[in-house]
Parts: structure tokens; sequence; C-alpha cells
């Protein structure tokens, strides 16, 4: 017997590869060189820059997803690029020009699809995660804007120009077959972005061309168009807008949303279940990205240009401005660290990525980035929207 479990220990021993030659992949995470056309591959627990991965395309505006093991991303570049990334061999695993002006995507909740948004030709194509072949090409014959996946292989996307809200659902499709597609219309005049929440129920376009922002709720079997907030917004007024609103950035505190207005130096709280405005807070300058650490106490918030060297930082029990400070030139982008004990921020113009901690909001350490914009933390794989 003792024999027999000795031989069985060795055949396990060589079955596995020593602990010395893996790699943990919760720990890490990607920065976008918007510049370069690179990201760079970092370690959030020892705050470190581990490897830079080239050859990326046009990133100027790009965003990504992770695969559901977390040794993927899928980087969705301005050139029409798709690229997955492998983190473990800090490589580009697979690279395909799939349009001419791709503005994000998202990954269904299998892992197995990853779905692109298109400017040019407009429409959304699908992909098989595995090989990047097309699996599904859904000509819209407008620019599609706030694709987000959501339960059941479903992915949700609206068109700028017909203010329609597609649902395609791709669960027990075939590759090559067409998806089923529920159309929604009159969602409202230029839909520039969405969002999901985390629970796959509430779907939210903000509104360039009117007043107000729609959602859906996407429980329902018919979903209609909800009008959120039908008095607010550019319309009226007619505001400059310097940069728009990141919607993926609204803060979702668990009883409330904290949005970026347009055109205007404040943000609106809406409670998530009535979708009803029950607060303002007013900002230092137009609000981007308004983004809430993970256990919903805080907002952190960064501005438009000439303003965007700045970030205020909101109590969600006071809904005052807590914290101010001036991290440097172009802050373009901000992540928490899963739990929300650190946050990253990405200042462009110094080129660099600056670490604080989110209680004593000290400066904690700096990565080295070329032009840096998004930061992405593998945690998001884990997240419906994200």
């Amino acid at each position: 017997m003792k024999r027999l479990i000795s031989t069985l220990a060795l055949g396990i021993a060589l079955a596995t590869p020593a602990l010395s030659d893996t790699l943990a992949t919760g720990d890490l995470g990607l920065i976008i060189e918007r510049a370069k056309g690179s990201v760079v591959l970092i370690d959030q627990s020892d705050r470190a820059a581990l490897a830079r991965i080239e050859g990326l395309g046009d990133l100027s505006h790009a965003s990504m997803v992770y695969s559901s093991d977390e040794r993927y991303a899928y980087v969705f570049g301005r050139d029409g690029g798709l690229t997955k990334v492998d983190i473990v061999e800090r490589k580009i695993a697979k690279r395909v020009v799939q349009g001419g002006n791709s503005i994000g995507g998202a990954i269904s909740d299998d892992g197995t699809l990853v779905a692109v948004s298109n400017y040019e030709p407009g429409g959304v194509r699908i992909f098989d995660a595995e090989t990047l072949e097309m699996v599904a090409d859904i000509p819209t014959a407008s620019k599609t804007i706030g694709l987000v996946d959501a339960p059941g292989r479903r992915f949700v996307f609206t068109m700028w120009d017909t203010g329609e809200t597609w649902i395609a659902d791709m669960d027990g499709v075939e590759p090559g077959a067409e998806p089923r597609i529920t159309k929604i219309p009159e969602m409202g005049e230029n839909p520039y972005d969405a969002l999901i929440t985390a629970n796959g129920r509430t779907y939210i376009t903000g509104l360039f061309g009117e007043d107000g922002l729609t959602a859906l709720d996407l429980w329902d079997e018919s979903p209609e168009p909800i009008r959120v907030l039908p008095d607010y917004g550019r319309g009226q007024e007619e505001m400059p807008v310097y940069k728009m609103p990141h919607l993926e950035g609204w803060a979702d505190t668990g009883a409330e949303f904290v949005l970026p207005a347009v055109g205007h130096h404040e943000v609106l709280w809406i409670d998530s279940d009535s979708l009803q405005e029950t607060a303002r807070t007013k900002t230092y300058g137009q609000p981007v990205f308004a983004m809430a650490r993970p256990d919903g106490r805080q907002v952190w918030v960064n501005f438009a240009h000439p303003l965007n060297d700045t970030i205020q930082v909101i109590d969600t029990v006071t809904k005052e401005v807590v914290h101010e400070f001036k991290p440097g030139p172009g802050v373009l982008h901000m992540e928490f660290t899963p739990r929300g004990h650190e946050i990253w921020v990405s200042v462009r113009d110094e080129n660099k990525v600056k670490i604080y901690d989110t209680e004593t909001f000290e400066l904690l350490s700096e990565i080295d980035a070329d032009s840096p914009s998004g930061i992405f933390f593998t945690a998001r794989a884990h997240r419906t929207g994200l």
C-alpha cells in the first residue's frame, strides 16, 4: 500500500508543474499606453510594472475585457483591432482587424463569445473567444454605442442614429446562424453611451440630443423605454461639452446611482429602484468618470479638459465633497483595487500612474507608463458589464 501511495504521489508530481513555474493572475492588470499601441502588465500588490506588450494598433480610445480564467485580455482599439493578449506568457495570442472604427466590446457571461461595437461600418460583430473567428455579424445601419453583456449569452447595444436598443440573444445559436434580435425603438435622440447594473437587470442610456436618460428593465419579457430625468440635461441649455461622460464609469453605490451630468458641473443621484432623482452635488468641473469605491462609501470624480488635473472625492452618506487634490495634468482614468483600499490613477501628461490610499489619500507609489489611459484589473472578469 505504501508503495502504491508513493507511486501515485510520484505520478501527480510529474503531472503537476512546480509551484515556482505558476503565475497567479488575480493580482494582475493592464494599463493602456494610448500613444504607443502597447499595454503594460502590472501587479497590484507589488505596485509594479512587470512587462510591456506591443503591437496592439491604435489605442487612442481603447477598452478591454477579460476571460473568466483571468488569463486573456481582449483589447478593443480605435482602428477596429480586436487583440487577444496572453498575460501569462506576456504576448499577443491573436489579433484581427474587424472594422474601421470600434469603440468598445463585451464578453458573454459564459466566456465563449466576444462582441465588438463599431462606428464604421456600424453594427456589432461577435467572435469565438478562443479562436477570434467571427460567428455573427449584426449590421445596424448606424453607429453603435453602449455595448454590454447581459445574463444568458446576450448582448445589449444602442444606435446613435436611430435611437433604438437591440438585444442579441446568442444562447444556443450555432456559428454562422442569425442571432435572435429584439429591437426596442424610441430610446431617445442620439444616445451616446450606456451601462448595465451589476445584477444584469437595468440598462441605462445617456442622451446627447435631448434632455434626460432612458432605462430598460431587462427582466421584463417585453422591455419598454423608461424615461429618467426627462427635464434635465444638455438639450434645453445647449451647454458646451468638452468631453463626453463615460457611462460605464457611473457609480452604483447599492441604493443609488451617481451620474455625471452632461455639460454641467455636478453629479446627479438617482434612486436605483424608483429611478427618481434624490440629490445633486456641485463639482469642480464637467465630470467624466464618477466611480464608486467597491464598498459604496466614496465616489471619485475626474473632469473634462481644461480642468482634468483634479479629482474630487464625495462621501455617499453626506453627498458632500470630502477631499480634492491634483494628481497632475491629464487625469484620464481611475481603477480601484478589488476591495477598494487603493485607487490607481492615470496621469497622461506626466506619463505616470499614481497609486493612492483611499482612506488617507496618501500617495503610495508611482509607475512609469507612456501616455497612460485605461487601467484594468483582472477582477473585472467576474463582473457583469465590465
